[in-house]
């Protein structure tokens, strides 16, 4: 049941709500029931969007009247176009009655969220609803080059989309002026908090004027985020929105089942879940880079349209697997949960957890990755067997009727039953089925970045494929690509290339063979004169008196020291020894230079 509660500024910490009003959303409601602009509902309507979710419909009327918001609600639950139709409908665009004679070309209205895919998603989702207008949308992250979006910005942006940690490094710049935002809004504000974002969100709404709209959205509400509540934000309303006899924290439309798979199993139980009928797109959510590279190439290999998607790769890599996998052209994306956290795609119907999530929040935030838009979902969780009281403890959490796991095989009869999978299916594909054009059929673009396609680099330690520098170096250095190899020097960046090593390694074995089979290098059989080995010479003294000197140069070598108990061909050869590993060269270039051997 969707619920409003206004309340002031002091509510929102942790005491009770001034007023209390419910109600239930009305299916018949239209965009154009909130007083929304013409030209907003005509351009949802084109993309058969008429109807407004709860949280949309109770945020609507609130925020269309300029109010500060707080909105909690489930994730998928379509948030964007509650913030995003007041945003819009209160920006000014290009040749539209300007009745504050605001200066047209600074940003009025900013968006900040977690991640890169986030961004593009909502950027995406204003465009729809401002097609019929000439508002211009920019989207700002990192790992795409600044000169583009400096550009924009000195053409000038009515809406600025983006991440905290490009927002913050504009702003230094002097390309962002934020001095006329009338508008912002902070969603997946929790997610920001986990992020370590919190300080950068504090310094962007310091530079937005006092007197602006603020809208705050998040899953859930942790204490740092009412605290930024009361700091920022003046007597905001507080919306929560659920359905009717959904009580728990997690969506009513999806199925959730968990199994406790053996480890060398899973990849078998993985390949059956995959043909389900009537399965559409499926994210595989995975706890480390390295699992999601595995899990996608023993899946491509079964014949599944399988990419990878997680931080070390480069940020034109990320948007062609994602692009690929709104396209259809890639039905099952292997991802880490911030690589995968913002994908808004309706047609998800499946999503694994390969491992156990690390608390409740994380199992709410990669499930609400299904069942979005209103629509169906599945959410399967691998349970292992330590993690047992782990997920017992996060089933409790979130109010799920059964906190067991069943003990499930690739054979288990009821694998296939509980997901409606074929009895005939097997660890792969049927070449018949394999009907998707896979990641190299989505071109990847080039963005300019210094990571923007394949691996991106990592700061410190081992450096990324593309890094041409070699060597243990600091952020710039690290094991160099393909052309890289060892550097010169623990701190320096540029190395050796594995054929320049290759050839001295042959060099030096050629002229080490030379030398012992003919006695002289090759210089010296070409008419060259060796180079001269430095001498030098040393003066034992006991107790003040010289007892002998010593030459520890080429030259001298060819006659031993005398030791305190006289002379010996043993003595000298010892001596010999230790005066090479001391100073000079012990053996010339000409023969031997044993104290007793024949010249």
């Amino acid at each position: 049941m969707p619920e409003t509660i206004p309340h002031t500024d002091e509510a929102v910490s942790a005491s009770p709500a001034v007023e209390q009003s419910s109600g239930t959303t009305d299916p018949q409601q239209t965009f154009a029931d909130f007083d929304v602009r013409a030209d907003i509902v005509e351009a949802l309507a084109a993309k058969g969007i008429t109807t407004p979710f709860p949280i949309q419909a109770l945020t609507l009327p609130v925020a269309l009247r300029g109010r500060d918001i707080i909105g909690q609600a489930k994730t998928g639950t379509g948030k964007t176009l509650g913030f995003g139709i007041p945003l819009l409908q209160s920006s000014v665009a290009p040749g539209e009655p300007n009745p504050d004679d605001r200066p047209i070309g600074k940003p009025q209205a900013l968006v900040v969220l977690p991640t890169r895919e986030l961004a593009v998603q909502v950027a995406h989702d204003l465009e729809t609803a401002s097609a019929k207008r000439p508002i211009r949308i920019l989207t700002v992250y990192g790992g795409r080059a600044y000169e583009p979006q400096i550009e924009a910005l000195e053409k000038g942006v009515e809406v600025v989309v983006g991440t905290p940690g490009r927002l913050i490094d504009l702003m230094r710049q002097k390309h962002l002026d934020l001095s006329q935002v009338r508008t912002a809004v902070l969603d997946e504000a929790d997610e920001m908090l986990d992020l370590g974002f919190l300080e950068d969100i504090e310094k962007l709404l310091q530079a937005v004027p006092s007197n602006r709209q603020t809208m705050l959205f998040s899953a859930t509400m942790p204490g740092p985020i009412m605290a930024l509540a009361r700091r920022f934000m003046k007597q905001p309303t507080h919306i929560r929105a659920h359905d009717p006899g959904d009580e728990s924290r997690t969506k009513a439309d999806i199925k959730q089942v968990v199994y406790r798979a053996h480890q060398l199993d899973k990849i078998e139980v993985m390949a059956r879940v995959l043909q389900a009928r009537r399965r559409g797109l499926s994210i595989i959510f995975m706890r480390t880079k390295r699992q999601a590279d595995r899990v996608a190439g023993d899946l491509a290999d079964r014949g599944f349209a399988a990419a990878p998607l997680h931080g070390d790769l480069g940020q034109g890599a990320r948007e062609q697997a994602l692009r690929a996998f709104r396209n259809g052209k890639i039905d099952v994306l292997v991802a880490t949960d911030v690589a995968a956290r913002g994908i808004d795609v309706t047609d998800v119907t499946h999503v694994v957890n390969w491992n156990c999530p690390d608390d409740d929040k994380t199992y709410l935030h990669r499930t609400g990755r299904t069942g979005r838009a209103g629509k169906k979902g599945t959410a399967i969780t691998f349970v292992d067997w330590e993690d047992l009281a782990r997920w017992a403890l996060i089933a409790r959490q979130l109010g799920l009727e059964s906190t067991e796991a069943v003990e499930t095989y690739s054979t288990s009869d009821h694998l296939f039953t509980d997901l409606d999978i074929p009895t005939d299916a097997k660890g792969t594909l049927p070449k018949d089925r394999r009907t998707r054009q896979g990641l190299d059929a989505e071109e990847i673009e080039d963005l300019g970045g210094p990571d923007s396609s394949g691996r991106a680099p990592r700061e410190g330690g081992r450096g990324g494929r593309d890094s041409d520098r070699g060597g243990r170096g600091g952020r710039d250095g690290g094991r160099g690509g393909r052309d890289g190899g060892r550097g010169e020097g623990r701190g320096r960046g540029e190395g050796r290339s594995r054929g320049e090593r290759r050839g001295r390694d042959e060099e030096s074995r050629e002229q080490t063979a030379d030398t012992e089979s003919g006695g002289r290098t090759r210089g010296e059989q070409d008419g060259e004169k060796p180079r001269r080995t430095r001498s030098r010479s040393r003066t034992r003294r006991v107790n003040g008196e010289v007892v002998a000197e010593q030459s520890t140069g080429a030259e001298s070598s060819s006659t031993g020291p005398e030791d305190k108990g006289g002379s010996s061909e043993s003595a000298g050869g010892s001596s010999n020894r230790r005066r090479r590993s001391r100073g000079g060269r012990g053996r010339s270039r000409g023969g031997s230079s044993n104290g007793g051997s024949e010249s």
